[in-house]
Order: C-alpha cells, then structure tokens, then sequence
C-alpha cells in the first residue's frame, strides 16, 4: 500500500476511485486529509464496511475500457514515439478517432 500513498501525496481531489485492492486505512486516512472522498469498496474480511459512491464506483469501468481501447493501438501501446509531444498528438487522435464511431 506503501507506493499507492506515496502516488497521491500532495494531490487534491474530491474523489479517489479504486478497486478493492487499495482498501487499506492508511490509505483512506491519507486521502481525507487531503480534503478527497475515497471510493473503495470494502474487502470481504472486514469487520467494518463502510459505504462508498456506488454510482461513482461504476462510472470507473468506463475510464478503463477506453485505456483497454487505447491500449489496441501499437503505435500506443509500445510507445513508438520518443517525443512526448508526438506520444500525446497520436493519442489525442486516436482519442477523437473512438468519439467519433
């Protein structure tokens, strides 16, 4: 859990959407002194469950499947360019390229 904590230090943000995974109170701690919502389900085991958007927590499965579209893209997914100018142009057209189908 050590390096999801180090990840959002010094970040604000109103939610922090996460599977089950990151279901840890150091990590909710960190997050509400930030002035962020966690949304994590609970894992199974714990005595405690608390509650979290659910709403919230299912719009995270489209943010996902449009970095699995991304990802069907060689030139992306192996990061062909060197540049991160170029990196960021191709995915900003592939990005348009999915909007539009």
């Amino acid at each position: 859990m050590a390096p999801a904590c180090d990840l959002i230090t010094g970040l604000s943000a109103d939610q922090v959407i996460a599977d089950r995974a990151y279901d840890a109170n150091r990590f909710y701690d960190l997050i509400r002194q930030q002035g962020g919502e966690p949304v994590v389900p609970p894992r199974r085991h714990r005595k405690h469950q608390h509650c979290y958007d659910h709403f919230a927590y299912k719009q995270r499965w489209g943010i996902e499947g449009f970095f699995a579209r991304l990802k069907q893209w060689r030139r992306i997914a192996t990061r062909y360019d060197k540049l991160a100018a170029n990196f960021l142009g191709f995915v900003k057209l592939a990005s348009i390229m999915f909007w539009l189908k």
